[in-house]
């Protein structure tokens, strides 16, 4: 078991909270349905990842979709910039050990992927996983500090290269993840489904595409995932 622990930031899966950029083509319970099993799918990889602690920052609830194993602690802070840095700060506060944080948005992640964000912390003092959107996956910190999260505008295509560049500007020594999509749009939905085929995620996706006929709504379209 490696000396880290990963920390799982996510909005309880509840209609017309999350996900509302898949409305349309899907309705909200669709929506808050896919985030459930992006959710899922996103805990489980971590719950599979041999590490000293697994922590979910909730903004929300906990359900019947958290495994068992989870610290469970609230977001706090109004913007995400504030949200991320207090999660970094509160799970190396009740446990100081290196910090994984990633979000529920990327159901294609495995265990493999998150033991080599734990490998490569140990050597380096961060590590980091662009996603394709602009922004990122992923950011571990060997030493956590708001100040490298706090003032970084978030949910902008430049959010991952303003976030890089704090933390070079640190001095901080970089390891990189490859590239992932993050789930924000149908296009994406689809983009994600075709690249994890396996997924609670894609079950969900191919389950709500199979009911749309039965219920005379119209059918959300596939993108052309390349």
């Amino acid at each position: 078991m490696s000396a880290a622990q990963i920390v799982v930031i996510a909005k309880e899966p509840v209609a017309g909270r999350v996900k509302t950029r898949l409305t349309p083509p899907f309705t909200p319970a669709q929506a808050a349905h896919l985030a459930a099993a992006a959710l899922r799918d996103t805990l489980h990889a971590v719950a599979a990842t041999p590490v000293d602690r697994r922590v979910l920052a909730l903004d929300g609830r906990p359900g019947s979709w958290l495994p068992y194993g989870f610290t469970v602690i609230p977001q706090r802070g109004d913007g995400l910039d504030q949200r991320l840095a207090a999660a970094f700060e509160e799970a190396h506060r009740l446990r100081p050990l290196p910090v994984i944080l990633i979000g529920m948005d990327t159901p294609q992640v495995t265990p493999g992927l998150l033991n080599t964000a734990v490998t490569l912390l140990a050597s380096h003092d961060a590590v980091y996983g662009p996603a394709a959107d602009g922004g990122f996956w992923l950011l571990g910190l060997r030493r956590p500090d708001p100040s490298l999260l706090l003032g970084v505008a978030m949910s902008r295509p430049s959010t991952g290269a303003a976030q890089l560049r704090r933390l070079h500007e640190a001095g901080l020594d970089v390891a990189h993840l490859p590239e992932l999509a993050d789930v924000d749009t149908a296009a994406d939905a689809f983009h994600v489904a075709s690249r994890a085929p396996g997924s609670r995620f894609a079950a969900a996706l191919a389950a709500i595409r199979a009911e749309v006929p039965r219920s005379g709504a119209a059918m959300p379209v596939a993108a052309d995932t390349g």
